[in-house]
């Protein structure tokens, strides 16, 4: 019997600009981890919080993880309690999906302590339960892809995988600020025209197409935002700077990830990706942030159980 397990859950870019709340996808080599105990107590407790962020909540409604967890023992009627420990490897408010993989790794860690697992993509509602108690809401656009990887379709009780080629890279750049979800959604509640949701919907149709055609012209002519970027830019000083460093370099589309701060752009090759970071990191500079640059394939993997110990 496995009674203790590590699960390692990937960032991600929510949005991709284009499908607010439904589209996003994972990014390699930056995550959250964590480590669940199985234990005759009911509930779920965390028990140590370490890495980038300290400060997270701990009880087991506001905590994403925890969140996650109890939906899941709750269903599956499991008859053990869960300790976790939370290694954060995403900044808070960083636009990565930081609530969401630290859902999701819990999520991994302790199904794999049931007496029968449940799949990867099984957990997903549970997933969005530990999303909403950090955004107040059940949107998947984060969780999905850190769940099975690569870009996503995240609608309110589905994951569709959506077909990127392998060699399409994203570059993210992290500014050393923080722009909190439920802050930035704020930006969101005032009134929005029928055109406005026209155009966008036209752009999220050229940008499907695009990908299941195969035809670059189509998902370069999608991949934008009109309806949230304009309201969420001014919360992220050097914004316009970054967007249009990238854009110059080739850039399919670039946009804020997630809630920001941080700015992404899509590229046909690793190798233009990784050129321009510098340049891209250094724009965020001169508006007065430092800034972390991350390559990653667009089709990046998803949560993993990275070990297991038996009683």
């Amino acid at each position: 019997m496995i009674v203790r397990a590590q699960a390692f859950a990937p960032a991600g870019v929510g949005n991709v600009g284009v499908g607010f709340d439904i589209l996003g996808h994972a990014l390699e080599g930056v995550g959250d981890r964590v480590i669940a105990t199985r234990v005759s107590t009911p509930g779920v407790r965390v028990t140590d919080i370490r890495g980038t962020v300290t400060d997270l909540p701990r009880d087991s409604e506001r905590n994403t993880a925890a969140r996650a967890i109890a939906a899941l023992l709750a269903d599956q009627r499991a008859d053990f309690g869960v300790d976790i420990e939370i290694e954060k490897g995403i900044p808070l408010g960083s636009g990565m999906g930081g609530s969401a993989a630290s859902a999701v790794a819990g999520l991994v860690a302790a199904n794999a302590l049931l007496a029968t697992p449940l799949t990867i993509a099984e957990l997903y509602p549970y997933a969005l339960d530990g999303e909403s108690a950090a955004s107040g809401g059940r949107h998947g656009d984060n969780v999905g892809p850190s769940l099975i990887g690569g870009l996503v379709l995240a609608t309110h009780d589905r994951l569709i995988p959506l077909p990127v080629p392998a060699d399409w890279h994203c570059l993210l750049v992290h500014p050393d600020l923080v722009v909190e979800t439920r802050v930035a959604r704020e930006r969101l509640k005032a009134p929005y025209t029928i055109g406005e949701f026209v155009r966008q919907s036209e752009c999220l149709a050229l940008f499907l197409s695009g990908l299941y055609r195969q035809e670059t012209d189509l998902v370069k002519a999608g991949l934008k935002d009109l309806l949230v970027e304009p309201r969420r830019a001014e919360l992220i000083p050097g914004f316009a700077a970054v967007k249009q460093v990238l854009l110059d370099a080739g850039a399919l589309g670039a946009s804020i990830s997630g809630a920001g701060p941080s700015v992404f752009g899509w590229f046909t090759s690793k190798e233009v990706a990784a050129a321009i970071a510098p340049k891209a990191v250094a724009a965020f500079q001169a508006a007065g942030f430092n800034a972390q640059a991350h390559v990653s394939r667009i089709q990046a993997p998803g949560a993993t159980v990275e070990a297991t110990w038996n009683s």
